[in-house]
């Protein structure tokens, strides 16, 4: 193939370099699979950390209904809720105990409502605030820069 000179000494439009259209490319249409890529992995953190709340509060309402007889039976139920879920940070973890709609926060408190309120139900409610950004385009604007997952069992008190 024979190149031509273009007038006045300049090199043809065909022969000039293509060489940095391929970043520039990149430059525009990276960000959107970045963004769906981090996006993904946020909703799974999420989801994960919100399965895992409601497992733990399951297990802690359920040693609850049946710590009727248990003379601290709100310590146990709080324990049993943080140690069925280890990765969520205790400090950001509320629990909540109440039977038959009243709320206790003590063991005395708690023993007693149990104890007269066989087959009425036990509550166990859990908040989790997570340090996490809940969606990555409103995290930028500050928005949201926090996700609050929660969780509610009721047992019958056994």
């Amino acid at each position: 193939m024979k190149i031509e000179a273009s007038p006045k000494g300049r090199a043809p439009l065909r022969t000039l370099g293509t060489t940095g259209s391929a970043i520039v490319e990149f430059a525009f249409i990276a960000p959107v699979p970045l963004l769906i890529v981090l996006g993904t992995a946020q909703f799974g953190i999420a989801l994960g950390q919100y399965v895992m709340l409601m497992n733990a509060v399951g297990v802690g309402a359920m040693q609850f209904a049946i710590s009727r007889s248990d003379t601290t039976p709100y310590t146990d139920a709080v324990n049993a809720v943080r140690n069925a879920a280890p990765i969520l940070t205790p400090a950001n973890l509320t629990i909540t105990l109440s039977v038959n709609g009243t709320a206790c926060a003590t063991d005395a408190a708690c023993a007693t409502a149990l104890s007269a309120n066989v087959g009425n139900p036990a509550q166990v409610s859990a908040t989790y605030a997570a340090s996490f950004p809940c969606n990555l385009l409103t995290s930028w604007y500050g928005f949201a820069s926090t996700c609050n997952l929660g969780s509610q069992v009721t047992e019958r008190v056994q």
